[in-house]
């Protein structure tokens, strides 16, 4: 795996994974590659220092300073972010899986839980769906040992479904 900074053309920086340099470029010439902030598909490599994975080393000491931005276990802060740009990064990211799920699911409806049965005992044919359970029918189905997933609040897949 590799690591690259990336930018957007709205300056918001990111990190990338990807399994090699190649692939990288293979994805940001299909149009894969976007700011995971604003969506922007034009996305630029940036400078970065190389990490070199040696193997083990021995623990360093924290520095007083580093101690002030340290939890009580020495692990040092971690970066995070707040205010505006996370509401705007909630937004695109729930509106890319709502966009996911749509394209890739069949609704159902209330038949949900029963609809699931027959895929799971193999009375249907496999495909994914979406729909509605209640948590008694939920619950009957994790029992069962048919997977669901739940979604998150405020998602509405069907416009006009409650």
């Amino acid at each position: 795996m590799i690591v690259f900074n990336l930018s957007c053309s709205q300056d918001h920086a990111f990190d990338g994974w990807f399994r090699s340099a190649d692939d990288f470029e293979r994805q940001q010439r299909a149009g894969l590659v976007e700011c995971p902030m604003c969506g922007d598909a034009q996305i630029q490599k940036c400078l970065s220092a190389p990490r070199l994975n040696l193997g083990a080393s021995a623990p360093v000491e924290p520095s007083r300073a580093d101690e002030a931005g340290s939890n009580t276990r020495g692990v040092s802060s971690q970066e995070v972010v707040g205010g505006s740009m996370m509401q705007g990064l909630q937004t695109h990211m729930l509106a890319q899986f709502k966009q996911f799920v749509l394209a890739n699911t069949e609704n159902v409806g209330t038949d949900f839980a029963e609809t699931a049965r027959r895929i799971y005992y193999g009375e249907e044919a496999h495909r994914n769906i979406r729909g509605r359970v209640s948590a008694e029918e939920a619950q009957a189905l994790r029992e069962e040992g048919i997977e669901t997933l739940g979604l998150p609040p405020g998602i509405i897949l069907d416009e006009g479904v409650q």
